[in-house]
């Protein structure tokens, strides 16, 4: 069987793959393969995952594709971007090549969802992504982990730092809610069992230690296994906005890993008896030893340190990535969106701002310049239904760039009335530091005064074919 392994440099890609590579044949992604060198049964192939074509090449004659990644962290020197957005588009564009190529399943390993009607962004986002995968017609096999305890990654590093530098804890509210932790080595054993499974349908499963805890346990039984002493007081009105600014103080790590993960805090977070699979849902081994095994694990010089993060590879490359989300009238296309959006330009900005369309180039004039400061190419070959893309060829504002890569799309999420608006690998002509205190600026508000625009006419069009639609004389 061929399995294609995204995340593969990361700690959960990386033993995966180690579990995996006597059995199948593995195609290993990575953004940077600089340092890998193929093995037996394991290929290395770079891929940036933002990059539908870069996604459809790594993908011929795939069987599975299992697909570890998140977006917590920037992918580029500047992200104008939720973490949620850029997730849908990797797992969209993940999907969507899948499809192209026949692939004949997907395994997504996220976090358990709780019951609750409003979740946090975090596990918000995750649900999103295992929805938009299971789009596409492809059987999606999803294994829902518990906070996840192994050496490296996100969540028990950020615990084990707080016991390790804490003298004492004051417990907020959240301290007290549930969760139901496992283990790294658990966690490879059931991603390695769902490779065997074969659903008609897309199915989620969730994986949990012997016992859920509550996280002042958590902090108690970790504290054990490291013989310390952690005297603990309650303090419930401590407010999780308060709980990010000292986590992340005492933690050492950045807010874009601390703050998603501690807003998830607020739900209880443990498995289903409806997700609930025999033998791989009832994970063998209790926290205690999965502590041991991951403080003995910690100074591993083979374990993989990168988590499962798109993460910035070329900090010397000054491009920019924005994604806005904004809603639209369920009546619109994609194309009407993107015409809607060239002809508001030169709407709002007056004599400011003219835009011209010959053919499929659309420019992008200021009256200062006697030259379009921005030229879009709109790409038949790369647009569909539910995605028009133009590459930005050039203006006085765009880096040239040999690749040709750096593009604007416009893309709807699932089969709602939200689209993603998104700028990727662009290279602007400004001094940096210039262009973070103009153009990047601009360009924010330009697209959410957009949104907002977008937003009011879905409200007043809806409304009016909702009145329509109910009208007996519109039969």
């Amino acid at each position: 069987m061929k399995i294609l392994l995204t995340g593969a440099s990361g700690y959960i890609g990386g033993n995966l793959l180690e579990s995996l590579k006597d059995d199948h044949e593995i195609v290993a992604i990575s953004r940077n393969t600089k340092n890998k060198e193929d093995e037996q049964n394991v290929t290395w192939k770079e891929a940036d995952l933002y990059s539908q074509i870069d996604i459809e090449n790594v993908m011929e004659d795939i069987d599975i594709a299992i697909y570890l990644v998140h977006s917590m962290q920037p992918s580029s020197k500047l992200s104008q971007a939720k973490f949620k957005d850029m997730d849908a588009i990797l797992a969209d564009n993940f999907a969507w090549a899948a499809k192209r190529k026949g692939v004949k399943r997907i395994i997504y390993l996220s976090g358990i969802i709780p019951d609750d009607d409003k979740l946090s962004e975090h596990l918000s986002s995750r649900l999103e992504c295992e929805k938009i995968l299971g789009s596409y017609g492809i059987p999606v096999s999803t294994l829902r982990a518990g906070l996840i305890v192994g050496p490296k990654g996100s969540s028990f590093p950020i615990l084990y730092n707080l016991v390790k530098r804490l003298p004492a804890l004051v417990l907020p509210a959240w301290a007290y809610n549930r969760t139901h932790p496992v283990a790294l080595k658990d966690v490879i054993t059931g991603l390695s069992k769902v490779v065997k499974r074969q659903p008609k349908a897309n199915e989620s499963i969730d994986i949990g230690g012997p016992k859920e805890k509550t996280y002042k346990e958590l902090f108690q039984e970790t504290a054990e296994v490291v013989g310390k002493k952690l005297p603990m007081m309650d303090l419930p009105i401590i407010p999780i906005f308060l709980s990010k600014l000292w986590v992340r103080l005492i933690a050492q790590k950045p807010k874009e890993m601390v703050y998603p993960l501690l807003e998830s805090l607020s739900h209880n977070m443990v498995m289903s008896k409806k997700n609930y699979v025999e033998g791989i849902s009832n994970a063998p081994t209790t926290f205690k030893e999965s502590v041991q095994i991951a403080l003995d694990g910690e100074m591993d010089q083979n374990t993989p340190s990168a988590p499962e993060f798109v993460s910035r590879i070329d900090l010397e490359k000054n491009d920019v990535k924005s994604v806005q989300r904004i809603r639209i009238p369920e009546q619109w296309s994609i194309d009407d969106t993107a015409d809607y959006y060239v002809n508001w330009l030169s709407r709002i900005g007056g004599k400011f701002i003219t835009t011209q369309v010959q053919n499929a180039e659309t420019s992008i004039t200021l009256p200062f310049f006697n030259n379009p400061i921005l030229i879009l190419e709109r790409s038949e070959e790369r647009s569909y239904e539910d995605r028009i893309l133009y590459y930005i060829k050039g203006g006085r504002f765009s880096q040239e760039r040999k690749d040709g890569r750096a593009r604007l799309e416009f893309r709807r999420i699932l089969d709602t009335n939200e689209v993603l608006v998104a700028i990727h690998e662009y290279e602007p002509t400004l001094p940096w530091f210039v262009y973070t205190l103009t153009q990047a600026k601009v360009h924010l508000l330009v697209m959410r005064a957009f949104g907002f625009e977008t937003a009011i006419l879905a409200n007043t069009l809806d409304s009016k074919y909702a009145k329509y639609a109910s009208s007996p004389t519109s039969n």
